[in-house]
């Protein structure tokens, strides 16, 4: 007899698998986001408009109305004999039955004032029979097939069937936390009386339970992750002591490296030794000198007889990694491939085979460097440059090209975002982080200006000025066209209006969507200072090195992250010349954008800077591969650095003294998420 067909799933139930909620325990951890407070009754007589509450009141009056849109009126009483409106736009005949003159009801709603007076439009109702509930009403992240109502059943159910069992021996958890299943349950259905604000800010003890057993489960795996690559072999790679490319890199650069430098490079020196995988995050500001750090690294792979690859997240930032990298390297006979995405034919085919045979010994390029027509001769280290703008598939993808052979590639990640140090212990725990904390002598600081957008054109006379001396200037655009939705001056619109005001001055337009050849040439001018103005839009955030540029202006300033603001003010104070950067903004400002642009103009520090990012929108760009499909910590607070500590603690004595306890825990709580921490 034939299987029957499996069931298909309802919209809600598909709902829920898309928000990972399959399994009884992921319901039971999808822990409410706010609460309704239903088990009191509130006196109409003393809410004020805005106000929710909850009344009961009775029927006086309903009626179909039809200005100015059909729609049910109903007008109720409260014992005190206040007057309150129900209006409901979209209604059932069955509804209006049920509220017939004389009907006794418990509304719920937002208080509103009308042209009758006093109303809620879509209130709940309730019979006033119904018993109040002896515990808040749980409000839980959901989306538009998922009704509250349908959710909450499902999570009461799987409450009944869920492991909640203790995982952990006792000796591993702080005495003072809840057990896990008081702290699920109490969190679920809080009791009356129970602070809204303890439970809404997470400080309630329930919540502290919950935040640790997250941050143990995350520390765990990424103890885990750490432990598991110190058994795998990597090339063991050995900078020769005379002679060898490292040591002719050092002597022929036409400037020395800072002690910041000279000391980062003999950490990745050290990892490159150690015949165990490297997986190291260089991070430094902008214009700290990452990239002869990592050619430093690409010569010690290369004189050991393995390949480098280098991948950027742009053309244009990966263009601005070849040509100092070829610069640099091919004067001491190293080849040095070039593979993006615009590179086809014959140019391509040409690229490919250098690669394959190992002629190449360094191989730059953006995502294409992973496509599957690329393949490694033998290669040993791999440097992923601005690594958060990378997805986890991205990032593994390049490591499964490297797994030719038994052994593990060498990982370099580098980021001008620098990471805080609540990040490092949490998100990166996994990671050796290596810091450039001084920039290379000569460079100026930046000096960061604000104006309103009405001050624009005395912006303009700055720029004339610029270029009168002999200067260059950015001009940096959020749009390419003008956008009905969003009213902000384009690219296009600004280089046309810059281009009649700057007269005599080469102005040029640089976008994400031109050819590649046709952003090749416009950079080309502005690098050989041809050009003296550039319009642009984000595509110059990273990678571009013009030392002659002394002014950015940065148009809508407050539609950009604070990360983003700091790159782009990167791209200049890259010379000797004093440099400014001008953030244009449009009144009236959003407190988390007044807050933006108040950092940039206290601070040039992207320490400084990295640590505002992160209180003022959370892990946000910080993690990027690591966010992708799901944010890995749901409930702990990064500033909550004691918490972190005591997880961490907790994570090495349980993966010494019991590894099985460690692994049920770390799969009660990521399941399938654990290979996002690997990437």
């Amino acid at each position: 007899m034939p299987a029957s067909a499996p069931k298909e799933l309802s919209a809600p139930q598909r709902a829920m698998a898309r928000l990972g909620l399959v399994r009884d325990i992921d319901l039971a951890l999808h822990l409410p986001m706010r609460y309704e407070d239903e088990t009191r009754l509130d006196a109409l007589a003393d809410a004020r408009e805005g106000d929710t509450l909850q009344v009961e009141v009775t029927v006086a009056e309903c009626r179909v109305e039809f200005r100015p849109r059909r729609q049910l009126v109903v007008r109720t009483t409260d014992d005190a004999g206040e007057v309150l409106v129900l209006r409901f736009l979209n209604f059932y005949p069955s509804q209006q039955k049920a509220l017939a003159a004389g009907t006794r009801v418990r509304v719920r709603g937002e208080l509103r004032g009308g042209f009758l007076g006093r109303e809620m439009v879509h209130p709940a109702l309730k019979p006033a029979s119904a018993p109040l509930p002896t515990t808040l009403t749980p409000v839980y992240p959901t989306s538009a097939p998922l009704p509250q109502a349908y959710l909450r059943k499902a999570i009461a159910s799987a409450l009944q069937r869920a492991p909640l069992h203790e995982l952990l021996p006792a000796d591993s958890l702080p005495r003072e936390l809840l057990s896990l299943k008081d702290a699920v349950l109490f969190l679920h259905q809080p009791p009356r009386g129970t602070p809204l604000a303890a439970l809404e800010d997470r400080s309630h003890p329930a919540w502290q339970r919950l935040k640790f057993d997250e941050l143990l489960a995350q520390q765990l795996s990424q103890l885990s992750a750490q432990r598991e690559r110190a058994r795998l072999k990597a090339p063991v790679l050995r900078a020769k002591p005379r002679g060898g490319l490292r040591e002719r890199l050092l002597a022929a650069l036409p400037f020395a490296l800072t002690a910041a430098q000279r000391r980062v490079a003999e950490e990745i020196a050290a990892d490159l030794a150690a015949g165990t995988p490297m997986h190291r995050l260089l991070q430094g500001d902008v214009g700290s000198g990452k990239t002869v750090v990592a050619a430093l690294a690409a010569t010690i792979a290369i004189d050991a007889g393995w390949q480098c690859a280098l991948m950027a997240p742009t053309e244009i930032l990966a263009e601005q990694h070849f040509r100092k990298l070829v610069l640099w390297l091919e004067p001491l006979g190293v080849q040095v491939a070039w593979l993006t995405g615009s590179r086809k034919g014959k140019g391509r085919r040409e690229q490919l085979a250098l690669v394959e045979s190992g002629a190449a010994g360094l191989v730059v390029g953006t995502h294409a460097v992973i496509q599957q027509d690329v393949v490694f001769a033998k290669l040993g280290l791999a440097v992923v440059d601005e690594q958060h703008r990378f997805g986890v598939a991205q990032r593994l993808a390049l490591r499964e090209k490297l797994e030719a052979s038994a052994l593990e590639p060498h990982l370099l990640m580098m980021s001008a975002t620098p990471i805080p140090r609540t990040l490092a212990m949490t998100y990166y725990a996994d990671l050796a982080v290596s810091t450039i904390d001084e920039l290379p002598p000569g460079r100026t600081p930046v000096v960061t200006k604000l104006f309103a957008e009405d001050k624009r054109d005395a912006v303009i006379a700055r720029i004339r000025d610029e270029v009168a001396q002999g200067k260059q200037v950015y001009w940096v655009c959020p749009l390419v066209e003008e956008s009905e939705a969003i009213e902000l001056r384009d690219a296009t619109a600004t280089h046309q209006q810059l281009t009649a005001a700057l007269p005599g001055a080469m102005v040029g337009l640089l976008h994400g969507r031109m050819a590649a050849g046709e952003k090749q040439a416009v950079m080309s001018l502005f690098t050989d200072g041809t050009m003296q103005v550039l319009v642009a839009t984000t595509v110059i955030e990273v990678g571009v090195d013009v030392p002659n540029a002394s002014l950015m202006v940065i148009e809508h300033a407050e539609r950009f992250g604070l990360a983003q603001l700091h790159q782009l003010r990167g791209r200049v104070g890259r010379g000797a010349v004093a440099s400014v950067c001008v953030l244009l903004y449009t009144p009236p400002l959003s407190p988390p954008a007044r807050d933006r642009l108040r950092a940039m103009s206290e601070t040039t520090d992207g320490f400084e800077i990295a640590r505002r990012d992160l209180e003022i929108r959370g892990p946000g760009e910080f993690m990027g591969a690591r966010q992708s499909g799901d944010a890995l910590l749901r409930f702990a607070d990064l500033q909550d650095t004691t918490l972190i500590a005591r997880a961490r603690a907790a994570a090495e004595r349980l993966l010494a003294a019991h590894p099985q306890a460690a692994a049920a825990h770390v799969e009660r709580w990521l399941a399938s998420r654990v290979d996002y921490l690997k990437a």
